[in-house]
């Protein structure tokens, strides 16, 4: 279910913006007639051509906005506790997608009629893998994380677990009876324990022999990205 409101209706453009999402999420682009967008809003349509100017227009920054309002939780800028920061991210994160699993459900499907959906869907998605594989850069820079992981790599998987767990938990509850945030750091835990951060579960730096250490210097080797 698309959640009620994304913001605080602070404007006119706003409650559009939000209106929109919420029908374009139900119906699709064709079910989201103006009329209807206008009425959940609480305008008429003339209100909703003089701030858009059209429907397509109102839509794709409806989903854009959406994807990039202010709450989106963001990866840590750079590691101080990465057990703790990386927990409360994927916390938030997870809650993030699965609020927004109807609107992206029906944006996915609508790509191939409509590809201009495509680069407003990426956006936050390449900015937490990128941002998740410089976090990984920074820790095994520091010594702090295993030499050995590929980071991109282990940030895409990870990110595309936490996409398959808002996806999929409704369709396949049988395969999910954590709640959100149990589920959650668990994730987390076998995450961090992936890249040999020290303190996860089961976790330890690991050199390039595969033995577990924990090293106060700089782990030797890039990681290519």
């Amino acid at each position: 279910m698309f959640p009620a409101r994304l913001r605080p209706m602070n404007s006119i453009r706003e409650r559009l913006l939000d209106a929109a999402a919420r029908v374009y999420a139900e119906t699709g682009y064709r079910g989201a007639t103006t009329r209807r967008i206008a009425q959940e809003a609480g305008v008429n349509e003339i209100t909703l051509f003089r701030h858009f100017g059209s429907k397509t227009t109102l839509i794709l920054e409806a989903v854009r906005q959406a994807n990039l309002r202010s709450d989106c939780p963001s990866v840590p800028a750079s590691p101080g506790d990465p057990i703790g920061e990386i927990t409360t991210w994927v916390r938030d994160e997870l809650r993030h997608l699965t609020q927004l699993r109807s609107i992206i459900r029906t944006s996915l499907g609508e790509v191939e009629e409509r590809p201009e959906i495509l680069p407003l869907l990426r956006e936050k998605p390449l900015d937490v893998i990128l941002g998740l594989s410089s976090y990984i850069e920074q820790l095994q820079q520091e010594g702090r994380a295993s030499s050995d992981v590929d980071a991109r790599t282990a940030a895409l998987s990870f990110f595309g677990t936490l996409f398959a767990d808002a996806m999929g938990r409704d369709v396949m509850p049988e395969l999910y009876h954590a709640s959100l945030d149990e589920s959650a750091d668990r994730y987390a835990n076998v995450f961090l324990r992936s890249i040999g951060v020290a303190g996860a579960a089961g976790g330890g730096v690991r050199g390039s022999n595969g033995r577990s250490r924990r090293s106060k210097g700089k782990v030797r080797g890039s990681v290519a990205s």
